[in-house]
């Protein structure tokens, strides 16, 4: 007997699984691929490998690509762009992936589906195609677009601030035109799922927590060493990067001479100005196990000012087991509890103060990076995530 077909719209490749996007997407096409025959349509920036090539062989029926246009990443014409996107009214991620809906329709011809999948809300304009070839919508919001906007604009300075608040103020009236067209919306957290049901009365809301493979807790010696990663491009974390290093490194270097404080992650140019003329500053750029990466730290940072969604950042050090110190916004949606799973800390001098003790103790970091690893094995693996699908009939 044939499986129900699906397809799955991406706007970026899941594999290789780096990265909290494609970790996202690569949970639920395994879920998917198990229960369905799974279609996949993928965007690929220009100059970019062939996304098929990383595939797991067999994993899904049609692989599609769409390729996007041309887009400088110099810095000024970047900043021409959004200003563009700013006088328009169309948040970046939403216009880049914009103007597709006649390639997809044609790609789609004479298909049908059970069920279409869009992953992100940058893609969910395609609401409109999708509905003539498949029987059930459903979108899953990696973050809540506008609150996130929102969050940038209260943590960064004029002139960011201006852009930031535009962008919110168009993400939330695209919200609500477009998040009604869904049956369902999958939500990162309860906290995530009562924004959206704000933002869309009626609409049915589940949660599907992020979540990473089941790994054993890596063996590594501990280096003396805090360490911050994650997609350095990523505004909260390129925000991040910047109060660490302006208010709260500072007061880590003096007091401890031989500490070095890390940096993973893809795109490392984006902070690399920010982070010369420090010889204890490494600047590592992406890896290709962060877990492992993770596990040779004494503390991680997680010094987040905005955020939406919830962060894998935090899930891999649970899964290193090693212990972590974020603000309240870094660790929101994941449940833990201060001072047992992870130390919360928002201003620079108590951040400094808990990363110290941590540092100090020995038995104190064991301790709180044993609990994290014990909520994860509990909650934040795939399978336990899996149990989400399942109640909301997937």
């Amino acid at each position: 007997m044939s499986k129900p077909r699906v397809l799955v719209l991406s706007p970026e490749s899941p594999y290789p699984t780096i990265g909290g996007g494609a970790l996202r997407t690569a949970s639920l096409l395994a879920y998917l691929s198990a229960r369905y025959e799974v279609d996949l349509v993928v965007f690929r920036e220009p100059g970019a490998p062939d996304p098929r090539a990383a595939i797991p062989p067999g994993a899904f029926g049609q692989v599609d690509v769409l390729d996007l246009p041309v887009h400088s990443r110099r810095p000024l014409w970047r900043a021409a762009r959004n200003l563009r996107r700013w006088a328009l009214g169309r948040p970046p991620l939403n216009d880049r992936f914009a103007g597709f809906s006649q390639a997809l329709e044609e790609l789609l011809r004479g298909r049908s589906y059970e069920l279409a999948l869009v992953e992100h809300f940058w893609c969910a304009e395609y609401a409109e195609v999708l509905a003539t070839r498949a029987q059930r919508l459903v979108l899953d919001l990696h973050n809540v677009e506008s609150e996130l906007y929102g969050r940038l604009a209260e943590s960064e300075p004029w002139p960011q601030r201006l852009l930031f608040r535009r962008f919110q103020s168009c993400c939330r009236s695209l919200e609500q035109g477009w998040l009604p067209r869904y049956g369902l919306l999958l939500a990162t957290s309860a906290e995530d799922a009562a924004k959206v049901r704000a933002i869309c009365p009626g609409a049915t809301v589940g949660v599907y927590p992020n979540a990473i493979p089941h790994v054993p807790v890596p063996v590594a010696p501990e280096q003396e060493a805090v360490v911050f990663t994650g997609n350095l491009e990523y505004a909260p974390n390129a925000s991040a990067v910047r109060f660490f290093r302006r208010q709260i490194w500072p007061l880590l270097r003096e007091r401890w001479p031989r500490l070095v404080w890390r940096v993973i992650g893809k795109n490392p140019h984006a902070v690399a100005s920010c982070l010369k003329g420090d010889d204890r500053i490494e600047l590592v750029g992406p890896v290709p196990d962060a877990i492992a990466a993770l596990a040779q730290a004494k503390v991680v940072v997680v010094p987040l000012l905005a955020a939406s969604g919830t962060r894998f950042k935090i899930l891999e050090a649970w899964a290193a087991a090693r212990a972590v110190v974020s603000t309240s916004v870094g660790a929101e949606g994941l449940d833990a509890r201060d001072g047992e799973h992870l130390i919360l800390a928002d201003e620079p001098r108590a951040f400094a103060e808990a990363v110290s003790m941590l540092l100090a103790s020995e038995e104190r970091r064991n301790a709180v990076g044993r609990a994290g690893r014990l909520l994860y094995e509990q909650r934040f693996t795939w399978e336990a995530a899996w149990e989400h699908l399942r109640q909301v009939g997937i």
